[in-house]
């Protein structure tokens, strides 16, 4: 038996205490018994049995033992001749007996050996101590039960060890079968109790070690109580544990898997008793390692009828060996009741014995069961995942549809492991050119960004339709210009041309992915809607409406036209009958124009649109561009929280980490972190770009913005405009001169009037102020109004600062509302009109602080007390900042009385309920007496 000793027996006084009383009564009236210790496999019955032999030699009892074995089956009574010394005579005779047990021959050959027996016991008790007696050979087997019969007038104990475990092919009859209850007694033996092996393990680690709590726990589970497998596991462990110290650290824990153990003792007690179990029972613990936590059942009924398909086992006693399995510590069952390996390291061992190829045989199996079963195909492709190529077009459904349940569930990782392994399947070209699309996509976006660049290079040789090859052609390009190859991925969509059979819907696709991609390269840019241009006034019907909607946002951004003339012509295509695979480039483009324009809930609108008809796991231009107007949308609005929901997206790298492309959310997030007084997490995400190796992208011109921005907060105003100019020269390299961008004129003309330098600031925000004029909506204008005020002074100044104030509050574009009221103040407190300042401050600071805006409100505070007014610790806004009168006059409302009513109820005037309640909805960040019960937090 494989294992070392593992110390004294542990909770075996029972059966220790039987033994003696049996040999004590046999001394004493001269009549033995059969005493039969059964147990599992490790469960200790050889230990137990030489504490008895020992314990019977110091009682004065002649011992004689014997271990039976399978080896010597083929020797007939070779148990009985190791308890028996048959001297030269017999001896000589057993090789010659013959085959059957019940021959004359063997009846005499068996008498004189008890005959032998019996003259043992003339001088004193005698104990015969057999071991393993399972393994015993027929003749010895029968001789053995016969003895048992008789030694009720002898003074001999017959002691003897049986493997009783419950093992799928039926056990064969044990010793005690044909024999009468009054001549046994027996004792079975249960596993160590779990604070019993946690002493055992403690005990073997030394006197003077503590072995850690986790660390024993742990071996407890791999050893499943059982003395063999502690044992082993022991010696396997112990010498890493004794060279441990405290001072190393963490203390050593036991491995998951056997490639960690040495000399290896342990895989082997477990193979040992693999083999004793028999094939059948070896073959569905095999296949139970295999699946071992799989959540591919409802319980053990259930599980249990799997596991006999796969090992081909008797389905009416795998229920019986997982529940024996179980009991002996083996198996644990988990929340929803199926049975699991107690620890990974056990479930290893069982698999160790098994070859890849018996491995993947049983996955297979079990993916053909699970199939047959109904099982969800996530299921069964989980095992396919395991196995090699199957070579069936099931197996290619089953991977295909799990990929889209990942994917639809938002698990890409999963998903890419599908759609590799379905690779391995055989399927037809166009299919597999669906699937290349599909995983370079996905490696793009998940893994690296040259992953999938030559499984969508593979996917447009293999594509055979025109619609394929568009599609594998737009995903490949998309690629391409993310990773700053935009000429290529503009070349890319021009070869397309001769493939496409005149199609004009896809060539006209194609140009508008063109379009899209080319804005990651100012040349390419140039290019190509320089062709869009002259197209579009030779033959329109070449652009089509997504080609004429990228024209509407070129001259937007150009400065050309108006955001209502933009508006107009942008809802006039939405309204035009168009093609399914050009219409997302129609409504991305609508909503960057929408968001301009300052029509966020429209903008919005067209982005679920847009986004509702895209597949996420398909590379697409418009798919990025889409995601990233919703960005522009929660910045318009200020909703920085929203920006930074998702770490993922913009999360700050670890220490060292250098990034060279930065993206448009990491722009906003950067902002928003700047604005929700995170400024230290902002400089750690900028400082983790080097843009001086950045590809040429627009998104790179929106983070020189975003920097700027946090070097403004940061106190660095020349750092600040080094970053706005350089935005602006690159943006005007590609023809975007319209603020509706980034506004950088005004973002470096305040950096230049903190420089001392106002007439550089002035000449920029007036040019900006003739562009936001073209645009004309009350976000750019009043913007460059504010600064305009700002860097103008005096009397002219500060009428300018309250035509900003009027033209953004008509419009709650609350984003620039708050730096304009603070400009404001700040010119009053200038001019000597500090309760009007105050006003305006105590204006901004509320409304900083109902949307969580940290810096505008820090500012807005501060411009407060240099206009004199007291700090308050008071809350600006919510229910906490009403005065008594407020929340009266807000509750009788939210009642729904009327102002006149109230002005009654109270004898106030009905202008002072009119006034309070002006104050409340302010506070409260509401727009009327509808909302005021949510607000309140009161029941409807």
């Amino acid at each position: 038996m494989p294992g070392t000793g593992t110390g004294p027996l542990r909770e075996r006084r029972e059966a220790l205490e039987l033994v003696a009383a049996e040999a004590e009564r046999a001394a004493r009236t001269g009549g033995g018994r059969l005493v039969l210790l059964r147990g599992a496999t490790g469960t200790g019955r050889t230990a137990l049995l030489e504490a008895v032999t020992e314990q019977a030699s110091a009682r004065g009892m002649r011992v004689r033992r014997a271990r039976c074995s399978p080896e010597d089956h083929a020797t007939p009574f070779a148990a009985v001749l190791k308890l028996i010394d048959p001297g030269p005579e017999l001896s000589r005779l057993t090789d010659e007996l013959p085959g059957p047990p019940c021959t004359p021959r063997k009846r005499e050959y068996a008498a004189r050996l008890w005959d032998l027996a019996r003259s043992y016991a003339a001088g004193s008790p005698l104990l015969l101590a057999v071991d393993d007696v399972h393994l015993a050979d027929a003749a010895s087997h029968r001789w053995l039960s016969e003895a048992a019969r008789r030694i009720d007038r002898l003074p001999v104990l017959l002691v003897v060890t049986e493997r009783s475990q419950y093992d799928i092919d039926l056990p064969p009859p044990g010793l005690a079968h044909t024999l009468s209850p009054a001549l046994v007694r027996s004792h079975t033996l249960a596993p160590l109790s779990p604070d019993a092996a946690a002493d055992l393990v403690r005990a073997a680690t030394g006197p003077g070690r503590s072995a850690p709590r986790e660390w024993v726990h742990g071996c407890v589970r791999a050893g499943a109580s059982s003395p063999l497998l502690l044992g082993a596991l022991l010696e396997d462990l112990l010498d890493d544990l004794r060279a441990w110290e405290p001072a190393d650290g963490a203390p050593p824990t036991v491995p998951d898997t056997c490639a960690a153990l040495y000399p290896g003792a342990y895989p082997a007690a477990v193979s040992w008793w693999l083999d004793s179990a028999g094939p059948a029972t070896a073959a569905v613990a095999r296949a139970l390692a295999a699946v071992d936590g799989d959540p591919w059942c409802d319980g053990r009924a259930e599980y249990a009828e799997l596991l006999a398909e796969m090992a081909g086992a008797d389905a009416a006693r795998v229920p019986g060996w997982l529940t024996a399995m179980t009991r002996l510590g083996l198996l644990v069952q988990d929340p929803d009741g199926r049975p699991r390996y107690a620890h990974p390291l056990l479930r290893d061992a069982v698999l160790n014995g098994w070859s890849s190829d018996r491995r993947q045989a049983a996955h297979r199996a079990a993916a053909e069961v699970l199939l047959r079963r109904g099982q969800r195909a996530e299921t069964v492709a989980g095992q396919l995942l395991r196995t090699p190529a199957v070579g069936a077009v099931w197996a290619t459904d089953v991977l295909l549809d799990a990929a889209a349940v990942a994917l639809r569930d938002g698990r890409a990782e999963e998903a890419m492991g599908f759609l590799h392994r379905a690779l391995d399947e055989p399927m037809p070209s166009a299919r597999r050119a669906a699937v290349l699309v599909e995983l370079g996509s996905l490696e793009f976006a998940v893994v690296r960004p040259t992953a999938g660049i030559p499984r969508l290079a593979e996917a447009v040789r293999l594509s055979e339709t025109p619609q394929d090859r568009m599609r594998a052609s737009v995903a490949l390009s998309t690629a391409l210009a993310s990773r700053g190859e935009a000429r290529a991925a503009i070349d890319v969509l021009r070869d397309l041309d001769e493939h496409l059979a005149g199609d004009q819907d896809l060539i006209r696709t194609a140009r508008s992915a063109s379009a899209l991609l080319s804005d990651h390269d100012r040349g390419v840019r140039q290019e190509v809607y320089h062709w869009f241009r002259e197209t579009a006034r030779r033959s329109p019907h070449l652009v089509g409406t997504a080609g004429q909607a990228l024209l509407v946002r070129y001259a937007s951004t150009a400065g050309l036209t108006s955001a209502d003339a933009a508006m107009g012509q942008i809802r006039a295509l939405l309204e035009e009958p168009g093609d399914a695979l050009g219409e997302p480039f129609l409504l991305g483009t609508a909503a960057a124009v929408a968001t301009w324009a300052d029509e966020l809930d429209e903008a919005e609108r067209l982005v679920r649109r847009g986004l509702a008809r895209q597949s996420p796991s398909l590379l697409h231009p418009m798919h990025k561009a889409l995601l990233n107007v919703r960005l522009d949308i929660a910045a318009a609005r200020g909703a920085y929280a929203e920006l930074l929901a998702d770490p993922d997206v913009w999360k700050v790298p670890e220490a060292g980490a250098v990034r060279t492309d930065p993206s448009n959310a990491h722009a906003h997030a950067v902002v928003a972190l700047v604005e929700t007084g995170r400024t230290g997490e902002a400089r750690l995400l900028a400082d983790s770009f080097d843009v001086r190796d950045s590809h040429d992208s627009w998104e790179l011109n929106r983070f020189l913005y975003a920097r700027g921005v946090l070097r403004a907060a940061s106190d660095d105003p020349a750092g600040a405009l080094d970053d706005f100019l350089e935005c602006g020269r690159r943006q005007s390299a590609r023809e975007v001169v319209s603020p509706v961008v980034t506004p950088w004129r005004t973002a470096a003309a305040v950096c230049r009037l903190l420089l001392d330098r106002p007439r550089e600031a002035l000449a920029a925000t007036q040019e900006e102020l003739r562009l936001g004029t073209v645009w004309n909506t009350p976000r750019v204008v009043g913007r460059a109004l504010r600064v305009l005020g700002s860097a103008t002074g005096g009397r002219p100044g500060l009428d300018l600062a309250e035509r900003a104030v009027r033209t953004l509050r008509d419009a709650s574009v609350d984003t620039e509302l708050v730096p304009a009221l603070v400009a404001h103040g700040r010119q009053l407190t200038a001019a000597g009109e500090r309760a009007r300042a105050r006003d305006s401050l105590r204006e901004a600071a509320e409304r900083a602080e109902r949307l969580g805006w940290v810096r505008l409100r820090a500012m807005a505070e501060d411009a407060l007390r240099e206009s004199g007014a007291r700090r308050s610790g008071t809350t600006l806004t919510g229910t906490g900042a009403l005065t008594g009168s407020e929340h009266r006059i807000a509750a009788l409302a939210a009642d729904g009385l009327t102002n006149t009513e109230i002005a009654e109820l109270l004898h106030l005037a009905r202008r002072t309920v009119e006034t309070h309640l002006t104050s409340t909805y302010r506070k409260l960040g509401i727009r009327g007496r509808t909302a005021l019960t949510a607000a309140l937090g009161r029941r409807p």
